[in-house]
């Protein structure tokens, strides 16, 4: 039986004249498609440390919608400009982020300090969370306090980053349920793809017609430092004195200058510089001389640019590195002066290394390729909640 009122109609439309038409369309009974909805995260971060990562990975989530809070000390946003990158910003006290944790998706804690606070600001709540430990992983031998503060943080998060496959192993071996390699690309510096003035960098640093060793990174135990001033005071018998200048500020800073002072080292202490990858172009040799390091800044700046590199052998860098610098043992005051030595006194090796590292730094991941590995383990771990 046809409906009364499709009769009426179809009546009514038999009687219209024939210089008019009548189409009859049916309409669709599909709901109109739901809006998705925006991914908030939260970045954590306990210090400057690990704020150029943070920094590249707020520019590419923002740019890809993905709505980006940074819990940061105050000094860190002066330094990288979070909310320049897309992100909203707010302070790291307790109580804020609390409150930036509230209507969070996922929360990304960047280093094992900013991971316990963050865990703690968590509690209660079915929000994920992710560490990475490239940046505050204390590795081997860190004491029992480290200790206890890594197995905390490794058991409370959803997943552990790591920057290396010894991170990956280390946050395994302190009972993360879920530990992935995730390599942390470097932004590109300017100093890396600029023109700087060499002759001049070397003139105000007073490096003229010698050799310029460079070390950058935080003036603390576990850089080395104190062995890298043992391995500076064998390369006083060299004819020209190298010099040696270390750009970075720390705690360690007084003691290091009065070894400086009172041993006559041909060493210089910078303090922080924001002109260091300017720097780090204009010498003739980078030296890492680290107790750990997951995925140095340094050494990848240093490959990137073609500038040799003497390293410690310890944590990440043999797999950062590859064959294109030079490893020593860590601790070893004599083997890193020697090395040091050797690639200031053979030209050739120096640039076979320039060409080789330059080469290994294609190797590694873009940018764009760590915001997207990161990006899929949001969108993985929100996922699990729905």
């Amino acid at each position: 039986m046809v409906p009364e009122r499709a009769y009426g109609l179809a009546f009514w439309a038999t009687s219209l004249p024939p210089s008019l038409t009548l189409e009859l369309r049916p309409v669709s009974s599909s709901p109109a498609p739901l809006p998705v909805p925006v991914l908030r995260t939260v970045q954590v971060l306990g210090g400057a440390s690990g704020g150029a990562h943070v920094r590249s990975l707020a520019t590419g989530l923002a740019a890809r919608g993905v709505r980006v809070t940074v819990c940061a000390p105050v000094e860190a946003e002066g330094e990288y400009d979070f909310t320049g990158a897309g992100a909203r910003f707010t302070p790291d006290a307790v109580s804020a982020l609390r409150a930036a944790c509230v209507e969070a998706d996922v929360v990304h804690a960047h280093g094992v300090r900013a991971g316990m606070r963050a865990a703690l600001a968590l509690r209660g709540r079915r929000v994920p969370l992710v560490v990475s430990w490239h940046t505050g992983g204390h590795g081997p031998g860190g004491g029992r306090l480290s200790l206890l503060l890594e197995r905390y943080v490794a058991r409370a998060a959803a997943v552990v980053l790591g920057g290396s496959s010894a991170q990956v192993d280390l946050a395994r071996l302190r009972g993360a349920r879920d530990a992935r390699l995730a390599a942390v690309a470097v932004p590109v510096s300017s100093g890396s793809s600029g023109a700087p003035d060499h002759g001049k960098v070397r003139a105000e640093l007073g490096a003229i017609g010698r050799p310029l060793v460079i070390a950058v990174g935080s003036l603390v135990a576990r850089r080395g430092y104190s062995v890298l001033l043992d391995a500076a005071r064998e390369w006083r018998t060299l004819d020209p004195m190298p010099l040696l200048v270390i750009a970075g500020e720390g705690p360690l800073r007084a003691e290091l200058a009065r070894r400086i002072q009172a041993e006559s080292l041909p060493v210089r202490l910078l303090g922080r510089r924001r002109d260091a990858a300017g720097l780090l172009a204009a010498a003739d040799v980078a030296v890492l001389p680290s107790r750990w390091e997951a995925r140095s800044p340094l050494a990848q700046e240093a490959l990137r640019m073609g500038v040799p590199l003497v390293a410690t052998a310890v944590g990440g860098v043999p797999e950062l590195v590859g064959e294109a610098g030079v490893l020593v043992p860590y601790g070893d005051a004599g083997a890193l002066a020697s090395a040091v030595a050797g690639l200031l006194g053979d030209p050739g090796r120096r640039g076979a290394l320039a060409l080789a590292g330059r080469a290994q730094a294609m190797t590694w991941p873009s940018e764009d390729d760590t915001v997207a590995q990161v990006l899929s383990v949001y969108d993985e771990l929100t996922l699990r909640r729905r």
